[in-house]
């Protein structure tokens, strides 16, 4: 999604939401991360004002007090950034992959089924369509958010093709964007 993204070419707007517009967002995101409920208030405060950044192929940015928090395409669900689920590493179920298959994922492949299955990789149970940091054998941070495909039975089951979508990852267009000026 961010592999080729370059902010000056690809952002086509910033706007400031309305006070109604935010809450909506605010209650959207508690509902769909639950433990973050505590947290929410902390991550965008209800003084601050929240900016809307559009971009090329419908994707929309969340941004306050020069931060990006969370992203989404089309109608589709709010996904944390990288950056978000670094401070608060709870708000995302983990999957784990072995420490051979860092290098492509921060290149922008898809994460493999063998590599979730194999030495040093940890699969959790998980449903399909769920959005998961992806963790790497010995490191302590994400290094990439993804969509699972397939639930974690299937996984095991196939054990083969693409397991987890990589939507955003270290070092990507998002990871180095910077806030924008209105």
């Amino acid at each position: 999604m961010f592999k080729k993204f370059i902010a000056k070419d690809d952002v086509t707007g910033v706007t400031q939401l309305k006070a109604s517009v935010q809450r909506g967002i605010r209650t959207k995101i508690s509902e769909q991360y639950p433990a973050l409920e505590n947290w929410v208030n902390g991550i965008m405060p209800k003084k601050e004002s929240i900016v809307l950044i559009k971009c090329h192929d419908h994707i929309e940015v969340i941004s306050v007090k020069q931060e990006l928090l969370f992203f989404r395409q089309r109608d589709g669900p709010w996904i944390p950034t990288l950056r978000l689920v670094h401070k608060y590493p709870f708000m995302l179920p983990h999957q784990q992959v072995d420490s051979g298959a860092i290098k492509f994922i921060l290149s922008g492949a898809n994460i493999m089924c063998p590599g979730l299955t194999s030495p040093g990789a940890k699969l959790n149970p998980i449903e399909a369509n769920a959005i998961v940091a992806i963790m790497a054998e010995g490191k302590a941070n994400a290094v990439c958010i993804g969509l699972t495909k397939m639930s974690s039975e299937d996984i095991l089951a196939k054990n083969k093709g693409i397991g987890v979508d990589n939507i955003h990852y270290l070092n990507d267009g998002l990871w180095v964007m910077k806030q924008l000026d209105r």
